[in-house]
């Protein structure tokens, strides 16, 4: 057997390698080189151009036959931003913190998860680690590429565990059982360009904006279920073509986005916002992308090693949630069950993002027992 992976130093090293989104190439010859020594097959490829690509991804896998225990992550990360005290790329440790773009959200999982699998020599059955390099753009060439791979090889694992960064206060205090769904839209109502003191000779796009806005803002989704919160509709841009005081513009856009329960599906909530627009500004345009729909993983064997395994290392219950953004579980789900669990999130994506080392050894342990208990 090989020596054991130490879960802090891999963090540095990924975190080292700069990979914003789409990320390909270093970070993953790191990965790799951490996989194949324990018995990996390491499987990349590279996808599309630019803006949403290039995009690489990996399917590593070690084992065969059932059963078939997965963990996925992306190795992409949001850009660092200004005003870090240090190199966002440079991986230090300060007052016991890893510090570092990707720190939490979520290298310091995937080098947590590698390690878990490197202390544990004979598995009864499959392990395969699902990673991407487009989580955190638009996933046009992640995860859905890795599940068309998997299935023209015909596997197909029997439970995921995706290492997001779940946790709240603490580590272990939070599970995601699901996730809600998102939509993005831009409504964009049409007017003719002039001068705002000949208003005759203009038409004004604004005002029937306007209104578009307020019909959406009274329309009442749904009151959530027992499993989500109710759904969501919340305005996140307006603007016109032109920012002069006397000119009247000749279009004006609002941007929106609903995150919804599995109460409402994408395609209807676009068909909705279609037909308030249509009504309030005739002439009006609707653009959407849908992200993902809302899912749910029913309870089952995957909730019952997840919880023990974290009640086990930490002495606490954690809470089944749903709240929050996505994830690439939004995908994931059309194979098996999913469950998202990670660090402490409170950093994620900001200045200064960081995870407790203790933190990172622990979740290491768990999800140890996580893989002991499935294939071990």
């Amino acid at each position: 057997m090989p020596a054991t992976v130490d879960a802090v130093e891999l963090a540095k090293a990924l975190i080292r390698c700069p990979s914003v989104t789409p990320a390909s190439g270093q970070v993953f010859d790191v990965l790799e080189q951490a996989l194949t020594p324990l018995g990996f097959s390491v499987h990349r490829w590279v996808m599309g151009d630019p803006p949403d690509g290039p995009t690489e991804n990996m399917v590593a896998i070690r084992g065969n036959g059932g059963p078939h225990f997965g963990f996925a992550g992306h190795l992409d990360v949001v850009p660092p931003g200004d005003n870090w005290s240090n190199d966002p790329f440079a991986a230090e440790v300060v007052d016991g913190l890893l510090v570092g773009r990707g720190a939490n959200d979520m290298k310091s999982a995937i080098a947590a998860f590698v390690a878990a699998v490197s202390r544990v020599d004979t598995v009864d059955g499959t392990l395969s680690l699902l990673i991407t390099g487009d989580e955190e753009g638009y996933a046009t060439y992640g995860t859905p590429r890795i599940i068309d791979w998997l299935i023209e090889k015909q596997i197909r694992p029997d439970m995921i565990l995706i290492g997001e960064p779940t946790s709240v206060d603490r580590l272990g205090d939070t599970v995601k059982i699901g996730r809600r769904g998102s939509v993005n839209m831009w409504i964009e109502a049409p007017g003719v360009q002039g001068h705002v003191a000949y208003p005759h000779r203009a038409t004004n796009p604004i005002p029937p904006l306007a209104r578009v806005i307020a019909a959406l803002d009274a329309v009442h989704l749904d009151d959530g279920t027992d499993q989500f919160p109710p759904s969501n509709l919340e305005f996140t841009a307006i603007s016109t073509p032109t920012d002069a005081s006397n000119v009247i513009p000749g279009s004006a856009t609002a941007q929106l986005n609903i995150r919804f329960n599995n109460l409402q599906r994408g395609a209807a909530l676009v068909a909705m916002v279609e037909e308030i627009a249509g009504r309030e500004a005739p002439g009006s345009t609707v653009r959407a992308r849908i992200s993902g729909e809302a899912f749910l993983t029913p309870p089952g064997p995957l909730y019952d090693v997840v919880v023990a395994a974290i009640e086990e290392e930490t002495g606490q219950k954690p809470e089944l949630s749903t709240s929050g953004g996505t994830s690439d579980g939004r995908f994931l789900i059309q194979l098996c069950p999913v469950v998202d669990f990670g660090l402490p999130n409170a950093t994620m994506h900001k200045v200064g993002e960081c995870a407790a080392v203790d933190d990172i050894h622990s979740l290491s342990r768990i999800y140890e027992r996580i893989v002991r208990k499935v294939l071990a």
